[in-house]
């Protein structure tokens, strides 16, 4: 009964953790594109430089993304882009996660959110599964930076929110 209940003390503490949004994109096997809204990134080391990515092993896309080798994009959205990480977390499960953003293809032809705070081009390097879980690090192979504000999307108690400067 003890771990219910830290379960779930766990998840009301992790709501007061603010976090940036991000979606990650993708191109799965037979050239489909895929995008999914991911809270769970960080920044690894920047020798080599790289980032974590966790993903819920339900996401029935995480075993592409889990092999070695695997091209992926991390999208960091900025406060305009609300609609596009509701999309792609699968609030509207019947539409083209694609349809909503300004998206096109890189050089790699991974699709790119082109309007992003920052894209990661990133290779899945190593990858490994804690409880729910996988954990994937990737290799950043490229960084797009958008525009010299600074406007980053963020997410706290079930709600968007701004960061505001002091």
């Amino acid at each position: 009964m003890q771990n219910n209940n830290l379960a779930v003390s766990m998840k009301l503490g992790m709501r007061r953790l603010a976090s940036g949004v991000c979606v990650l994109s993708t191109m799965l096997p037979g050239n489909q594109r895929f995008a999914m809204t991911v809270s769970s990134v960080t920044s690894v080391s920047d020798s080599p430089a790289s980032l974590l990515v966790c993903i819920n092993q339900l996401v029935s896309q995480q075993g592409h993304l889990a092999t070695l080798g695997s091209q992926f994009a991390v999208n960091v959205l900025s406060t305009d882009h609300q609609d596009v990480s509701n999309i792609c977390a699968g609030r509207e499960p019947n539409r083209n996660r694609f349809e909503i953003g300004s998206w096109e293809d890189d050089d790699t032809g991974l699709p790119v959110l082109a309007d992003a705070q920052a894209v990661f081009i990133c290779q899945t390097d190593q990858v490994t599964t804690y409880g729910t879980h996988k954990i994937i690090i990737g290799v950043i192979h490229k960084v797009i930076l958008n525009g010299a504000d600074v406007d980053p999307l963020l997410y706290a108690d079930g709600s968007y929110g701004a960061f505001a400067r002091q």
